[in-house]
């Protein structure tokens, strides 16, 4: 090749590149098309076991299916997921590493714990909202009552003689428990774990007494009669558990449910966000994903990320008073 037909093959690439908008970008661009290459890890911030686990090991496999690429999940439980969130923070915004987020991290956290290091709202950025799954009230099944107005009477007599389990400090269990009691006047004792499944298993050998969680936790032991479930947190009953009143029946307009969703690194490509919240869409239709929100009473997600940013928006302000008002603290 001489050196007038080097110089006309280096003119055309660079007018190839700059006509497909590759010029300026350079090979950055080139990665963020071939999204994603390699494997996306999901960290999910509770022990394995729980709702948050179930959530999204059921997605992660349609996501796998469809993308081509594993979607790893990753445990990371204890301290509030604020460990997690930092941790997710230390991650590069390129959409290869994505977190669980719910309303302990987006709505909780940022008042109980002021110096994490992070601001949920400005270092990351909403994908879209998965699913919002009713929050059911159960007891040992050895526990002497039979409904929620019962409950209420037995946990009046005993005050501070009962405890409560929950997924974490901040978790949905214990703010919808610290909801519930602000409500009903009763005292009970905040026993917090690492997650949903270290919980159960205490709960489950009759060494705490209450628990909220979502359905795809409970609903099993619920049917096996180790636990009784007293109520159920969403504005109705729910087709699962019809037979169970909603909290409301008793206290109108209380509502609590658990909700979750997936935030990444603020930063990351608006077109890997977009591509995200997509295939999410588009995993919550397949057959496996719809048959088991129903079966759970679960309502699924999937909208725009705006859609989830101003739901979270609206679950900050809602919320706010509850936490004050309960003093929940950092555990």
């Amino acid at each position: 090749m001489n050196r007038n037909d080097a110089q006309l093959d280096r003119r055309d690439c660079l007018k190839w590149m700059g006509a497909s908008g590759l010029a300026a970008a350079g090979l950055p661009a080139q990665a963020q098309d071939a999204w994603p290459s390699k494997p996306i890890r999901w960290i999910v911030p509770f022990a394995p076991g729980g709702t948050s686990s179930i959530v999204a090991r059921s997605i992660a496999a349609e996501l796998t299916k469809q993308m081509g690429a594993n979607f790893v999940i990753d445990n990371k439980g204890g301290g509030g997921g604020v460990p997690a969130m930092q941790e997710m923070l230390r991650s590069p915004a390129d959409g290869y590493t994505i977190i669980m987020s719910h309303i302990g991290l987006m709505v909780v956290n940022p008042l109980i714990y002021p110096d994490a290091g992070y601001d949920v709202n400005k270092d990351f950025t909403p994908v879209t909202l998965l699913n919002r799954i009713p929050s059911l009230f159960c007891v040992h099944k050895d526990v002497p009552v039979t409904d929620l107005k019962s409950f209420i009477a037995y946990a009046k007599s005993k005050p501070g003689q009962l405890n409560y389990a929950s997924a974490g400090n901040a978790s949905a269990g214990h703010l919808a428990v610290e909801a519930l009691k602000l409500r009903s006047g009763i005292f009970m004792t905040h026993i917090p774990y690492r997650g949903t499944g270290p919980a159960l298993t205490d709960v489950l050998a009759g060494r705490i007494e209450f628990f909220s969680a979502g359905t795809p936790a409970l609903l099993p032991h619920i049917k096996s009669g180790a636990l009784r479930c007293l109520a159920v947190g969403s504005a109705q009953r729910i087709a699962v558990l019809p037979d169970v009143p909603s909290v409301s029946e008793l206290f109108p307009g209380f509502e609590t449910v658990q909700w979750y969703g997936i935030h990444a690194r603020a930063g990351t490509p608006p077109a890997i966000i977009t591509r995200l919240q997509q295939e999410c869409a588009k995993a919550l239709r397949a057959p496996d994903v719809v048959a088991k929100h129903e079966a759970e009473s679960a309502v699924p997600g999937g909208g725009p990320p705006k859609e989830y940013a101003d739901f979270v928006a609206k679950e900050q302000a809602r919320w706010k008073e509850v936490v004050i008002k309960a003093n929940i603290k950092p555990g």
